[in-house]
């Protein structure tokens, strides 16, 4: 019989392994090599409060960071295997396992300090300013204005007035 540990030294070393024994591997091991097949470069975020961005893309590499902020963005820009090398806002680059980033976006204000408005409108009130740095939660974006969220208020910011998002990026 055929378990998970005989194959688990093969896939770290991004080898394919097709197995065509019928009921003896789940089909989860099967999907341990499959692509995201997402455009890249893309956008993400931390799924957890503590991230290890290590040299390399496998746990035998160095940890190099921990990021420390659950929702932060990061940029993919490349992928192997289950692993996604990332680059965040300060240009920091390394790789993560992809059961660590989440699909939920994020940005972060980008300098100087930003008016968040009510409306995606230059005349629009302002309901808050926030300083660089901070994170907001992408609700949408039209390629111009992102519909934002932080902590309990929703607004609009300028889409180019955010790392996180691409210029002319629409997010539905």
């Amino acid at each position: 019989m055929i378990s998970s540990l005989h194959l688990a030294p093969l896939l770290s070393l991004g080898l394919t392994v097709v197995v065509m024994l019928t009921g003896i591997l789940p089909s989860p091991l099967l999907q341990v090599a499959d692509a995201d097949e997402l455009p890249l470069p893309r956008f993400v975020s931390l799924k957890s409060a503590e991230v290890n961005l290590r040299s390399g893309p496998g746990f035998r590499y160095p940890i190099e960071w921990e990021y420390q902020r659950r929702g932060l963005p990061v940029e993919i820009t490349a992928e192997f295997d289950n692993w996604r090398r990332v680059r965040d806002v300060e240009g920091t680059a390394g790789w993560i396992h992809r059961a660590l980033l989440s699909g939920k976006r994020s940005a972060l204000v980008l300098p100087p300090e930003r008016v968040f408005r009510s409306a995606p409108e230059e005349n629009a009130a302002a309901l808050f300013r926030a300083a660089p740095g901070v994170m907001v939660y992408l609700l949408s974006c039209d390629g111009s204005w992102c519909y934002t969220e932080h902590g309990e208020t929703k607004a609009w910011v300028g889409q180019k007035e955010l790392w996180g998002v691409y210029p002319d990026e629409v997010i539905e």
